[in-house]
Formats: structure tokens, C-alpha cells, sequence
């Protein structure tokens, strides 16, 4: 895409900032009395299509929205294939057990991914990986002969997710966009840390540890894995020795803190996006930003269904991109 073309697609994107939820519209929601009165301050919002719509009907369609714009101002979607990446793989396990279990899995599939999930589906039906990217052919294969032979689900589940955090790191490592790099690196990285906890708490083996870890460049994933058998403690220390030093007090503290803080990070690294008029960084960071503001929606959402307090509910937001 040319200069001019950025510079077009940025001024598009400047507009649509203006819209994107703050701190200050959070708090109306947090102090809405009823999850219908959110449903209608989201609705004022411009939120859904104006009709009855379920809150997940929401969030999806306003996922849509995000992707229909992208397609307006960008020739090629391929450049924001690391964000899809997650959908690829997560529909790759659903294809994997509905063809094992021969069971309906209604809704199991995300929409949005860089191969269709019919195409998943049918290379998994049909045993023919030659339909996958070529990334993905050796996991499913893997995935798919190791489940029928052992009916181990969890490690079907650990060959796809590795095979995932792959797929985005090297995203990041061939892309020239910081915002790419950056988000990919964080978001392996985070995984990394996310499974040496989980493994930790329920005694996985070192060899265990090693297979579930995937390569980034923020951590030695082998001082990682010894970590992880060790103990807790071990894994707070060589965190601490890390650029994560600040996750330790959030996995202290809870899986969703740490959750949180993930997600501040990374909102916190694209900012400076908001003020870059020349480049694709800019439309990248808004897709993040979108989505962040939607896993934060589906929180307060959740949150009010359940009749959470609205203190328990304040602690899993997230930060805003805008203020």
C-alpha cells in the first residue's frame, strides 16, 4: 500500500477512534442497575444492528464491523493474519474432536481465521492435509493420529496450542510492523508464562513442560521449563530476571490478573499508534484495540448477568485504548 493510501486508511481510522469506548463510558456501564440497561447504553452506543439482539449477537457483529472496515482499507487482509491465527488453530482442535468423537459441536467454530473452518473440517474428514497452510499440516496430522492411538485430549490440545504460538511468533519475526512484532511477542510470551504456571500447579514432567513451550525471544523457554518443575516459587524468580519481573505480583495475585496485565501491556505498547499518521501500525493497533474493548464489554456483561459485585467486576477491566 502506498503512502497516500496509509494516509487515507489512517484518516479513516482517526474517525472511527473517536468512537471507541473509554474509562469514563466503562464506569456508566459498571453503574448501569441491570444487564438490560448495559445492553441499551451499548445500543446508544451504536453498538448492534438496532434490533433485539442477544449480548453475544453484540459483541460478534460489532467483530464483524471491525473486520468489514479492515477489508475497506486494506488490499490485503494477509497482513493481519497474526491476530487469526488463534481462530485457525482453536478451529483446528474443534475439527479434530468432533471428527473423533463423530458429535455435533453446534457453534464450535470461530468465523474469522485465515483458512475458512469448512476447510479445516473436511482436511481432518477427509485425512487430506495437503487442503491446510503448510504450517499446520505436521500438528494436525500429529494432533489428529495421537488422539485416535492414546485418546489423549490434553496433548492433542498442547501440539495444536505450540503449534499456534509458532504460527504467530514467526508472524512477527517476517513482519515489518512494530505493532505485529510487538504483539506477537507478548502474546507467545504470555502463553509461555500461562503454561509453566498450569503445569507447575498440577506436576507436569520436565519432558511435558519443554513440548507445550514455544520459542520467543523475551524468554529462555528451557530456564522457563526447569522453572516450572521446581516449583512456584522457581518461576517467580526467573521471572523476575525477566522484562515480565511486573507479571509476578498479578500470578500472585490470580490467573485472571495476570490475565489483565497482559492485556494492559500490550494496550500500553500500541498507544503511541494514536499519533503515527504514515503507516500500517496504526490500522493494526485499532483491530487490537477493538478487541480488547470487547473482551472488556463481554466482562461487565458477564459480570452483571451473574449479579457480581460491581468491585468484582472493576478488577478484570481492562485498560482502554483512548482515555
Amino acid at each position: 500500500m502506498a503512502e497516500k493510501q496509509y494516509t487515507y486508511a489512517v484518516a479513516r481510522i482517526r474517525s472511527k477512534e473517536l468512537s471507541l469506548l473509554n474509562g469514563m463510558f466503562l464506569e456508566q456501564l459498571l453503574a448501569a442497575r441491570t444487564y438490560e440497561e448495559c445492553l441499551q447504553l451499548l445500543a446508544d452506543k451504536g453498538w448492534g444492528d438496532g434490533s433485539t439482539q442477544s449480548a453475544e449477537q453484540i459483541l460478534t457483529g460489532e467483530q464483524e464491523k471491525t473486520w468489514a472496515l479492515m477489508e475497506e482499507l486494506v488490499d490485503d487482509l494477509s497482513v493481519f493474519d497474526v491476530f487469526l491465527y488463534q481462530n485457525d488453530y482453536h478451529n483446528l482442535k474443534a475439527a479434530i474432536k468432533l471428527v473423533f468423537t463423530n458429535a455435533e459441536m453446534p457453534g464450535a467454530f470461530f468465523t474469522h481465521g485465515t483458512v475458512e473452518w469448512e476447510t479445516i473440517l473436511k482436511a481432518i474428514q477427509e485425512q487430506d492435509y495437503s487442503l491446510l497452510p503448510e504450517a499446520m499440516r505436521a500438528p494436525a496430522k500429529e494432533a489428529f493420529d495421537l488422539l485416535l492411538h492414546t485418546r489423549d485430549g490434553q496433548l492433542c490440545d498442547v501440539i495444536i496450542d505450540k503449534a499456534a504460538l509458532d504460527a504467530i511468533h514467526a508472524a512477527g519475526k517476517a513482519a515489518d510492523n512494530a505493532v505485529i512484532k510487538e504483539y506477537a511477542e507478548l502474546t507467545v510470551a504470555a502463553a509461555n508464562i500461562k503454561v509453566a504456571v498450569r503445569a507447575q500447579k498440577t506436576g507436569k514432567s520436565l519432558d511435558f513442560v519443554r513440548r507445550a513451550l514455544a520459542d520467543c525471544d523475551t524468554l529462555d523457554t528451557a530456564k522457563l521449563a526447569q522453572a516450572a518443575v521446581e516449583g512456584q516459587e522457581a518461576i517467580y524468580s526467573y521471572l523476575s530476571a525477566t522484562p515480565y519481573a511486573d507479571a509476578v505480583q498479578e500470578l500472585k495475585e490470580s490467573p485472571s490478573a495476570f490475565e489483565r496485565w497482559c492485556d494492559n501491556l500490550i494496550i500500553r505498547r500500541i498507544r503511541p499508534q494514536q499519533y503515527n499518521p504514515f503507516t500500517l501500525a496504526p490500522l493494526a493497533a485499532y483491530v487490537l484495540a477493538r478487541e480488547n474493548e470487547i473482551k472488556t464489554v463481554r466482562v461487565i456483561l458477564s459480570g452483571k448477568l451473574n449479579q457480581l459485585r460491581m468491585e468484582s467486576i472493576r478488577e478484570r477491566l481492562r485498560e482502554m485504548y483512548v482515555n
